[in-house]
């Protein structure tokens, strides 16, 4: 996390410059990108969205959602949410820094990331099962490992970097931010973009560039 926040202050990376916020005002989001220790070395917590959800329906996401009036930071509407959503107590995450926002110009939503430590992880679980079908703790390990990585397509034209683990299909502003989160953190080796495949229907309608 040093070391990322050290490359931030040299500059942002491609993806974040390209995807800046407009001017203007726009409706403000934070996700919890939150990495912790585990049995088998580093742990980040993911979520898959309900099924029955209007937007973005089974779709792997970090904890995270709109903020609200009495969130004073983007990190403390990322920990309420994170909170409401898997059961994450704020008390126990020690937050390292929040990336620059990124928007998402389907859902019109300037998203901030907020980078953060669970130094004792304690148990993730849908908490609120009408927003999350499912939680878990995906190994850094396996995020990192070339052969769960490949390049999303969708038939709009659409490509962008994806990974499978533990059963989920990650994909869009999740798969894009983790890309370039490990690669600016020096941990993902080379891998094949050329392995394409193609978003799986169940989660292609209806979809966003992200």
């Amino acid at each position: 996390m040093a070391r990322v926040a050290g490359e931030l202050e040299q500059g942002h990376p491609d993806y974040f410059r390209t995807f800046a916020p407009p001017k203007g005002p726009h409706r403000r989001s934070a996700v919890l990108m939150l990495f912790g220790p585990g049995a088998d070395g580093e742990e980040v917590v993911l979520t898959e969205r309900s099924a029955h959800l209007r937007s973005h329906p089974g779709q792997v996401s970090f904890p995270g959602g709109s903020l609200e009036r009495g969130d004073v930071t983007a990190a403390d509407g990322a920990l309420r949410e994170a909170h409401e959503e898997v059961g994450i107590d704020p008390a126990g995450v020690d937050v390292a820094l929040q990336l620059p926002d990124i928007f998402l110009s389907p859902s019109q939503h300037a998203v901030t990331p907020v980078l953060a430590w669970w130094p004792i992880p304690g148990e993730v679980r849908a908490a609120d099962p009408i927003e999350v079908a499912r939680a878990a703790k995906v190994r850094v390990a396996e995020l990192v490992d070339p052969d769960r990585r490949f390049t999303v397509t969708h038939p709009s034209g659409y490509r962008g970097p994806g990974f499978e683990v533990e059963g989920l299909f990650v994909w869009g502003f999740t798969a894009m931010v983790l890309s370039t989160l490990l690669d600016v953190a020096g941990l993902a080796p080379p891998w094949d973009e050329s392995v394409e495949r193609e978003l799986p229907e169940r989660l292609g309608r209806p979809w966003s560039r992200r």
